[in-house]
C-alpha cells in the first residue's frame, strides 16, 4: 500500500494524480464503513491512508515547483511582452 518517497518521486504527474484518486476512493470507502457502523479490522488505516495521500500530494507538488523554476524563463518572456505592449500603447498617445 504504501510506496517509499524514493518510488513517489520517479512517479510522473500523471500517475501521482491517479495514485492520488485511487488513495482519496480508498479513504472515503473506509469512512463510509465507519458511518454505517461496521467496524474496521485495522483501524490504523484511515490514518495510513490519510499519510499515503499527503506524500503523493506532497511529490506533486514538488513536481510542480521544479517544472515552476524551470518555467521562470516563460514569466520573464511575459513579462517582456507586457512591458512591449505598454511601450506600444505609450507610442500610440
Amino acid at each position: 500500500m504504501t510506496k517509499k518517497h524514493g518510488e513517489l518521486f520517479k512517479m510522473n504527474e500523471r500517475e501521482l494524480n491517479t495514485r492520488a484518486i485511487e488513495l482519496k476512493q480508498d479513504l472515503a470507502k473506509e469512512r463510509a464503513a465507519i458511518a454505517s457502523g461496521t467496524r474496521s479490522e485495522k483501524p490504523a488505516k484511515i490514518r495510513n491512508l490519510r499519510r499515503e495521500i499527503a506524500r503523493v500530494l506532497t511529490a506533486l507538488s514538488m513536481k510542480n515547483r521544479v517544472i515552476g523554476k524551470k518555467g521562470n524563463k516563460l514569466k520573464n518572456n511575459t513579462e517582456k511582452v507586457k512591458e512591449q505592449l505598454v511601450n506600444k500603447k505609450e507610442a500610440r498617445n
